[in-house]
């Protein structure tokens, strides 16, 4: 089960990287106010909710603890990223305010995963 549960979190990762890869790449054309929502963002977006809930399932399916406030959070969080990502993924350019909001989120998601124990 170990095994599994790496394999996961390793998906999980790859899904992170995805998502924040695609906001800094779009960073200097955000600057120029013409950054856009890149498919990388919503596939890694998706591969996150997927893979985390796989991971909630398999941690307490193997009795591990599940802080499930903290899982809420993220949770929480992935949704609202999600939804901006997915209503605004075919406009040309998004505005400055909201496409920061989201490599904020994505940030604050990174930093809740990792600091909160």
């Amino acid at each position: 089960m170990d095994v599994l549960i790496h394999l996961f979190v390793g998906l999980h990762i790859i899904g992170i990287a995805s998502l924040l890869g695609g906001f800094l790449t779009q960073m200097k054309a955000m600057g120029r106010g013409t950054a856009r929502f890149v498919p990388a963002m919503l596939h890694g977006a998706l591969t996150m909710l997927v893979t985390g809930v796989v991971l909630v399932g398999l941690n307490q399916a193997d009795d591990h603890p599940v802080n499930t406030v903290k899982i809420g959070v993220k949770l929480a969080l992935l949704i609202v990223i999600l939804g901006l990502v997915y209503v605004k993924r075919d406009d040309e350019k998004v505005d400055k305010g909201l496409f920061g909001l989201v490599g904020l989120l994505t940030t604050a998601n990174i930093f809740i995963a990792v600091l909160w124990t």
